[in-house]
C-alpha cells in the first residue's frame, strides 16, 4: 500500500458531515444574511480585515466549517482548540506559536476554539492580552448565548455573528449533492433515495445539517442493495430509522397550516380545536417540545399578566414532559393547553415588549440618572450624585423616582387592562400614586 492509498482510505474513514465540509464560500450551505455578496462578513474576508469574532448559532450550521473557510481563503495559519479539554498552557503554547509565525513569516494566526461558553476566566484572561495585541485573531464558536454565557472582557473584543438553523431546502440542496459527489460524498454508491426520503431527512434535522448528512450516509450505508440489480434503494422507512423520527403524515404546508391554526386556538379561547391541533401536530410526527414551545410563548404572549400562573403552568407541564417523556407527559400538556385557553386574555406583554426595544434600538441619547449608576469606580462627584438615590425600602417599599433616562422619562410602555390579575395591578398603581 502507497501513501496515497493510505490516504484514500484515511479519507473514506471520515463521516460524511466531515468529508462534504465545503471548503470555499462558493460551497457553503446556508446563512446567506451572513455571506451574502456585499456583507459584511464576506467583504472583511475577501480583504483580510476579519478581527476577531463569535459565531453564536445551534449545533450544524456552519460555523466551524465557516472558520477553516476563513483561514484557508486568508492564507493564515488556523489553530483549533476545544475549550472543554484545553487548558491554560494550550493556550499559551497557541499564542506562542501565533506570535511566532507572525514575527518570523508575517503570517496571522486564528484560533479557533470550539464551545468557548466553556472557558473559565482564567482561561479567558491567558487569551485577553493576545487578542488586545492582535497577536491572534479568536474565532469563538459556541451554541449558548455569548452575552450571558461568555467573560465579557472576550465578547467586548470579538464581532458577534449569529448563524440561523439550515432550512429544510438548504438541507436537501446539500444531501443531493453528497448523493452525486463521487470524490467526497456517495456518488460511488448506486443508490436510488426516493423524495419522500429525501424530504424527511431534510425536514427531521431540525435545521442540523450534520444530523442530515449523518442519517443519510446510515441509511445508504445499512441498505443491502437489490438481488437483481444491486441497486441500494432507500425508501422512507429507512430515513424514518435512520434519523429516529417518524414521518409527518403531512406535507410541510399543511404542517405550517396546522402550527398556524393551533396557535390561533390558543389566543382565541377555543381549548378543543386548540387540543385537537396539539394532537394531529403530535400524532402526524411533529417533536411535542415544539408544541411546547408555541404554548410557552403564547402564555406570555396573549395571556402575559391578566394570569402570570399562565406561564408558570406552561413551564411545569415542560418539565414534566422532559421527566415523564411520551405519551404521559402528554397528561401535563394537555392541562397545560386547557389552563391557557380558558384564562383570561391580554396583549400588553407583547405591546410593552416591542415598544421598549424600539426605543433600544433607536434612542441614542440615553444617559442613565447619576443616582442609578455603578458608583464602586466612580469619581467623588459620581458619588455624591450617587445619594440623591432613594431607597425603596426606607419609605415603605415605594417612592416616587425617575428611573428612565431624560429622554424618555415620559415613556410608558406596559399599561394594564382591566383583565384577570391586571386589575389587581392597577389597583396597587392607585394605591401608590403611580404617575401612568
Amino acid at each position: 500500500m502507497d501513501l496515497f492509498d493510505f490516504n484514500e482510505n484515511e479519507e473514506r474513514a471520515k463521516p460524511l458531515a466531515e468529508r462534504m465540509r465545503a471548503s470555499t464560500l462558493k460551497d457553503f450551505v446556508g446563512q446567506r444574511h451572513l455571506i451574502a455578496e456585499g456583507s459584511l462578513l464576506r467583504r472583511a474576508i475577501a480583504l483580510d480585515r476579519l478581527g476577531s469574532c463569535i459565531f453564536w448559532g445551534p449545533p450544524g450550521t456552519g460555523k466551524t466549517t465557516l472558520a477553516n473557510i476563513i483561514a484557508a481563503q486568508t492564507n493564515g495559519e488556523f489553530i483549533k482548540l476545544n475549550a472543554v479539554s484545553a487548558g491554560v498552557a494550550d493556550v499559551k503554547k497557541a499564542v506562542e506559536q501565533a506570535r511566532n509565525n507572525l514575527k518570523m513569516f508575517g503570517k496571522k494566526t486564528y484560533l479557533m476554539l470550539d464551545e468557548c461558553h466553556r472557558f473559565n476566566k482564567t482561561q479567558s484572561d491567558s487569551l485577553l492580552p493576545a487578542i488586545e495585541q492582535g497577536t491572534i485573531l479568536f474565532i469563538g464558536s459556541t451554541t449558548e448565548n455569548p452575552y450571558a454565557s461568555m467573560t465579557p472582557a472576550i465578547v467586548s473584543r470579538c464581532r458577534v455573528f449569529h448563524f440561523e438553523p439550515l432550512t429544510s431546502s438548504d438541507i436537501r440542496g446539500a444531501l443531493e449533492r453528497a448523493l452525486s459527489d463521487k470524490r467526497h460524498g456517495l456518488g460511488n454508491y448506486d443508490t436510488e433515495v426516493d423524495a419522500d426520503a429525501l424530504a424527511h431527512l431534510s425536514v427531521m434535522a431540525g435545521g442540523d445539517l450534520r444530523t442530515a448528512y449523518n442519517a443519510l450516509e446510515l441509511a445508504v450505508l445499512t441498505t443491502p442493495p437489490d438481488d437483481a440489480t444491486g441497486k441500494i434503494h432507500v425508501t422512507i422507512a429507512d430515513a424514518e430509522q435512520s434519523i429516529q423520527r417518524k414521518a409527518l403524515s403531512y406535507n410541510e404546508d399543511l404542517y405550517y397550516d396546522i402550527l398556524s391554526a393551533f396557535c390561533k386556538s390558543l389566543r382565541g379561547s377555543d381549548a378543543n380545536a386548540a387540543l385537537y391541533y396539539a394532537m394531529r401536530l403530535i400524532e402526524g410526527g411533529c417533536d411535542p417540545l415544539l408544541v411546547f414551545r408555541r404554548l410557552i410563548a403564547h402564555s406570555a404572549e396573549d395571556v402575559g399578566m391578566s394570569d402570570p400562573h399562565a406561564l408558570v403552568v406552561a413551564v411545569s407541564a415542560l418539565t414534566a414532559f422532559q421527566n415523564m417523556g411520551y405519551p404521559e407527559g402528554l397528561l401535563p400538556l394537555t392541562e397545560a393547553i386547557i389552563y391557557v385557553c380558558e384564562t383570561e386574555k391580554s396583549n400588553s406583554v407583547v405591546m410593552a415588549m416591542d415598544a421598549a426595544r424600539a426605543d433600544a434600538k433607536n434612542c441614542r441619547d440615553d444617559d442613565i440618572p447619576a443616582y442609578l449608576r455603578d458608583t464602586s469606580y466612580g469619581n467623588k462627584e459620581m458619588k455624591a450624585e450617587s445619594k440623591k438615590y432613594k431607597y425603596p425600602h426606607n419609605y415603605g417599599g415605594y417612592v416616587e423616582q425617575q428611573y428612565l433616562p431624560d429622554s424618555l422619562k415620559d415613556r410608558v410602555y406596559y399599561t394594564p387592562s382591566d383583565k384577570g390579575y391586571e386589575r389587581t395591578v392597577k389597583e396597587i398603581r392607585t394605591q401608590k400614586g403611580k404617575k401612568r
